[in-house]
């Protein structure tokens, strides 16, 4: 166990580079200069400038070396935890992200937690009714989550919330500890958003994986011995069809960090995803490459946790 762990962490280097090269090179390909999105002052308040302040401002930014050089000095100051300074609020990248990233995980943690609540119980309600009318509903309902964005649902939560019921979250953030009726009014709706493409994809997953292990002889043999389909169900069926449930609960934890962007906006709410969008419309290039090193280093440590978890779930598996 000891050298596979050694082995999965050394291999978080060549994927975290290459994460962090695409990402260099795609800021500085897309059209937009920082420079000259910040002396513009945006497309409502239009500022004039020469040539000779953009060049300036190059200067001071730095964007006007080499790329070779700019790459190399950012991976540099990586390696001593130096994000770099934000082109456009000035200040050090990593103030911005320590305070925005405990929503932007409790968001997450609260998408996953719905979603877990909702899809593994219909998943296994629709493969032990298989073809009868629960699992004909939970179809429905999972193939409907699937196929609404989670930006749309947003949208007609916020609108019926407003026009039908006359009522919207509270705005801002209130963390947990200080109001937890306050902080669940304003996350729940965007984690719910959030939530119901991942609650109908993992039920579909625990519905396959249900059916198969429900045909499997241990299972027959288990409801011979007489043991009530509770326990045949909870001991037998749900522990052995969860391997596949945690991969995909793996891979939605990574694709749920960066699926908050457009909820964040929808709901106001001040995580990380409002400052990646901030970052991308003001070309600020160190800032969206520092949530980028996060989520990156966030998503290689959920997956390392999922393969640890399998041997929990499975004696049989080992690594060596």
């Amino acid at each position: 166990m000891q050298i596979y762990l050694i082995k999965r962490l050394m291999l978080f280097i060549p994927t975290m580079l290459l994460v962090f090269t695409v990402v260099f090179l795609i800021l500085r390909v897309v059209p937009g200069d920082p420079a000259v999105a910040m002396l513009s002052g945006g497309a409502q308040t239009e500022k004039a400038f020469t040539q000779e302040d953009v060049d300036r401002l190059k200067a001071k930014l730095g964007t006007d070396r080499p790329l070779v050089v700019q790459y190399v000095d950012w991976l540099w100051g990586l390696g001593r935890l130096d994000f770099g300074t934000s082109f456009f609020y000035d200040q050090p990248i990593w103030d911005d992200i320590k305070d925005r990233f405990p929503i932007t995980f409790e968001l997450t943690v609260l998408a996953l937690l719905m979603a877990g609540v909702v899809a593994i119980p219909l998943g296994v309600l629709s493969a032990i009714k298989q073809d009868s009318l629960p699992d004909y509903i939970g179809r429905i309902i999972t193939i409907g989550g699937i196929a609404i964005p989670n930006f749309w649902i947003g949208i007609l939560m916020v609108f019926f919330l407003a026009n039908v019921f006359d009522w919207l979250p509270p705005l801002g953030y209130t963390d947990f500890w200080d109001d937890p009726w306050t902080n669940l009014q304003q996350l729940v709706f965007p984690a719910f958003a959030l939530a119901i493409t991942h609650m109908a994809f993992v039920a579909r997953v625990t519905r396959s994986a249900a059916l198969e292990v429900i045909r499997e002889d241990y299972v027959r043999t288990a409801r011979s011995k007489g043991l009530s389909e509770r326990v045949v169900i909870w001991r037998h069926v749900l522990k052995n069809a969860l391997l596949p449930v945690v991969t995909v609960a793996g891979y939605e934890f990574g694709r749920l960090m960066g699926g908050t962007v457009l909820i964040e906006t929808i709901f106001n709410v001040p995580g990380m995803g409002q400052l990646l969008i901030g970052g991308i419309n003001h070309r600020d290039f160190p800032m969206v490459q520092g949530i980028v090193v996060v989520i990156t280093f966030l998503v290689l440590i959920i997956n390392l946790l999922v393969d640890m978890i399998y041997g929990m779930l499975n004696p049989r598996i080992r690594y060596t």
